[in-house]
């Protein structure tokens, strides 16, 4: 058993897909499937299942994979422990909200790849808090950018790294925009545009429901951008992160009305499991994150 063989069965384990492994490891598809021909005739035991185009894990595949990711895990520690700097490379998977990919990932990623151009990074869309902490303990993900309320786990390690104000937004010539304050209570009879579940909508709904006050309908959508596009056709007024809409706002196309309600202490954070190993991608990923997003210039370490 070689820890070659090891890294691609956990790469296709985590992709269920052979050809999307050999694309990631830079091997042939043949290769990919070879050694883990090889694995499966060494332990005795099929680790995948086949089933048409698709493979899924089996059973022992399952189970295997633990060992896998603990085996890469310590050769890992070993290296960077005794051989002292080794220069990030790998895959990471990280999960980002839909504000984080769309308006800060792009110069993030600018920066990240050109530092560390070993490390891959695969992006997942974000996920409920329920999930994430499975997600985390698992494996299937390293670690989690977010906007939310503060988190508060004992298994995982939260770094607050800035408020993300929400604004409530609306055309510009809208009657509320022209308004010194608007509460809860003003958005009587208002047609509301809403992202699908997160806090600060549920924030939002609850100022407008302890206010005792009705919107006259309610739109659900699937992003942020299509929020934007209705409210700067006047179909409706949003609550949105701050630097979602300041584009629009600076262009005229769009007003943040002088909001008097209930704040929305929505933060910005990165999470992981207190027991993943801090590996030099992980690490260099979390340095890079914080600096860009906390306008802090990132140099290399020694």
């Amino acid at each position: 058993m070689e820890l070659k063989q090891l890294m691609i069965f956990q790469t296709a384990a985590q992709e269920l897909n052979f050809t999307r492994t050999a694309e990631i490891l830079c091997f042939a598809q043949s290769s990919i499937t070879a050694h883990i021909k090889s694995l499966e005739e060494e332990l005795g035991v099929p680790l995948f299942e086949r089933l048409g185009k698709r493979v899924i894990l089996s059973e022992a595949g399952h189970r295997f994979k633990l060992y896998a990711d603990r085996i890469i895990q310590l050769s890992e520690e070993a290296k960077e422990t005794v051989g002292g700097y080794i220069e990030p490379s790998g895959i990471l998977t990280i999960c980002a909200s839909e504000t984080q990919c769309t308006y800060r990932l792009p110069s993030l990623l600018s920066q990240f790849q050109s530092l560390y151009p070993k490390v891959q990074l695969v992006f997942r869309p974000g996920i409920a808090e329920t999930e994430m902490e499975g997600l985390l303990s698992k494996g299937h993900i390293d670690a989690v950018l977010i906007s939310m309320i503060p988190i508060t786990s004992e298994s995982l390690i939260v770094d607050l790294l800035i408020p993300e104000p929400i604004v409530i937004v609306s055309h510009p010539d809208h009657f509320l925009a022209k308004k010194p304050a608007v509460s809860p209570l003003d958005l009587e009879g208002q047609p509301l545009l809403v992202t699908e579940k997160c806090d600060y909508r549920r924030l939002f709904e609850e100022s407008m429901a302890e206010a005792g006050a009705q919107p006259s309908s309610k739109l659900e959508l699937g992003d942020v951008e299509a929020i934007k596009k209705c409210v700067i056709a006047g179909i409706g007024i949003a609550a949105l992160p701050k630097i979602a809409v300041e584009s629009e706002v600076a262009q005229g196309r769009m007003a943040i009305l002088k909001w008097v309600g209930p704040d929305f202490p929505i933060v910005t954070q990165l999470v992981w499991h207190k027991d993943k190993w801090m590996s030099p991608a992980l690490r260099a990923f979390l340095d890079v994150t914080r600096e860009v997003i906390l306008n802090k210039p990132h140099s290399l370490p020694l």
